[in-house]
């Protein structure tokens, strides 16, 4: 499956906010929105005013880029939460918060997404005592999350789970960080999800 393997720093600095993309570098004065400003390439400081779709494209992209998902996979659960009763926006979000690569992230077990995805692929993660190695799967409210223990002593997890209260803890989900088990307490509010987008404007843009 294609996945963009460029340089995430030029993602963030394309949407003019910190993404979180590179896990604890991003908190550092070496992240590179903090150091330049402005979008990459040779145009990059040159003024650009974006039409209404413009700022809709942009917050999809952002949506896109944070959780590093493929165009397919982000329309299906954007229609996936369409169907559904309820604010659209606000469930597709929790949708997506509740993939597995995501809440291995959130629980510290890695230092950001994309690693997520790798150690879920390897076989190193369990749901409810179970192997999965599906970074998609989507994880429900109640379910226990934790690192195999063959795995326990790989040090990029040790290092990570070490390092995930000064990235925080979201309130939905409760980790054991001696036993690398954590439990998802429910589904998250939107409040309860910390993300710097407005959803609406991307109903909007597939409402068209």
């Amino acid at each position: 499956m294609a996945r963009y393997t460029g340089a995430l720093c030029r993602i963030c600095r394309r949407e003019g906010e910190k993404l979180f993309l590179k896990g604890d570098r991003c908190y550092t004065d070496k992240c590179a929105v903090d150091r330049r400003k402005y979008p990459p390439g040779q145009h990059g400081q040159g003024y650009r005013k974006l039409s209404d779709y413009g700022f809709q494209l942009r917050e999809k992209q952002k949506v896109r880029k944070i959780y590093g998902l493929l165009e397919r996979q982000f329309r299906r659960y954007f229609y996936e939460a369409e169907r559904r009763k309820g604010i659209t926006g606000e469930i597709l979000l929790q949708l997506i918060e509740r993939r597995l690569d995501n809440i291995v992230y959130r629980m510290g077990f890695a230092p950001n997404r994309r690693r997520a995805r790798q150690i879920i692929s390897h076989g190193h993660i369990l749901v409810n005592s179970k192997k999965v190695n599906l970074p998609s799967y989507t994880v429900k409210g109640g379910d226990l999350v934790s690192v195999k223990e063959s795995s326990r002593e790989m040090p990029e997890i040790i290092e990570s789970i070490s390092k995930v209260e000064h990235r925080g803890i979201p309130a939905w989900v409760e980790i054991d960080s001696v036993n690398l088990i954590g439990k998802v307490l429910h589904i998250p509010s939107r409040d309860e999800i910390q993300l710097p987008v407005q959803e609406q404007l991307i109903v909007e843009l597939y409402s068209k």
